[in-house]
């Protein structure tokens, strides 16, 4: 029988899960793709912090402008969602991509690319290209935008990067990446040693999310769709936050790993007690905490001069 203390005892990080698993709990085998979409959209609405909301269509890409009071005209971080590559949404990631915005006082764009089973690898990475070249098409320079992603958008974030690095492509100043998914293989260590502790993330998941997104017959290793096997040399600055309780953890760990040891400046976080994408929920103290960090991350790189305080 719970006790008084039991309910005293609940932290914000087990508010955040039972949000989550009161998600999943509604699913089925029976449950649509349209279905799982709609409800994680409902699930995350809104937006907690004071910016402009523009729709945009970025060279036929749908998006939204996240744009803060002040916000310099020049610069621009560019935001794709997560959400395996099969749900998520522009607007189940407003308010996160809105929260870095406020704290960074710069402009976000952020877009819906298509989605899988019905757009596989690489049509989402084609339209996180496409965004790029929209913003460089609206006069834009290169240094003067930066790349932010959780999850699966993490995993666009440098795909992006390597795409159009090896197009001999102008890069961007830095990107910031929140639990990116950068091994669509799974091979992580911290797939077995933090099975017990994630919540909601299992190696079959991910693998399954894995084939939903590159096809039965794709190549999990493929460098552009799991960053991790990439030669990532030249690649601009990157922050990489992850929880510890994430299987997914060592997507993080070991690609910060590569990239240090192919030259890239990287620094990596790694966020005690925390969950996949702990950034989401505004209720957790190490969220805030998080944000405003990656916030000074991505105002250093674009030579953003004001400070602004995290909401």
């Amino acid at each position: 029988m719970a006790s008084a203390d039991d309910d005293i005892a609940v932290t914000p990080v087990d508010r955040a899960i039972e949000r989550l698993r009161a998600i999943y709990r509604g699913w089925t085998r029976e449950t649509s793709v349209a279905h799982m979409r709609s409800d994680w959209d409902q699930a995350f609405a809104g937006c907690s912090v004071p910016v402009s909301c523009q729709p945009v269509s970025a060279d036929g890409i749908d998006g939204e402008w996240l744009v803060p009071s002040q916000a310099p005209r020049d610069k621009a971080i560019l935001y794709f969602h997560g959400g395996g590559f099969r749900i998520g949404s522009v607007a189940s990631h407003r308010d996160l991509a809105a929260r870095i915005a406020d704290a960074s006082g710069c402009r976000v764009l952020s877009i819906n690319y298509r989605l899988a089973p019905e757009h596989r690898f690489p049509a989402a990475l084609d339209d996180a290209l496409t965004a790029y070249r929209y913003l460089r098409e609206q006069g834009l320079r290169p240094a003067d935008v930066a790349f932010a992603g959780d999850s699966a958008g993490g995993n666009l974030v440098l795909g992006a990067m390597l795409a159009a690095r090896d197009r001999r492509l102008p890069l961007p100043a830095a990107g910031a990446l929140m639990s990116p998914w950068t091994d669509l293989a799974a091979t992580g260590a911290s797939y077995e040693s933090r099975a017990k502790v994630d919540p909601i993330h299992q190696r079959a998941m991910i693998l399954a999310l894995a084939r939903n997104y590159l096809g039965k017959d794709g190549d999990t290793r493929d460098p552009l769709a799991s960053p991790l096997y990439a030669d990532l040399a030249g690649l601009p600055p990157l922050l990489v936050q992850v929880g510890d309780r994430e299987t997914v953890r060592d997507d993080s760990v070991d690609l910060a790993a590569c990239a240090k040891a192919a030259g890239v400046d990287v620094e990596l976080q790694v966020w005690d007690g925390m969950i996949h994408v702990f950034q989401m929920f505004p209720e957790i103290p190490q969220a805030r905490e998080a944000i405003a960090s990656l916030a000074a991350f991505l105002r250093n790189h674009l030579h953003i001069g004001h400070e602004r305080a995290p909401q």
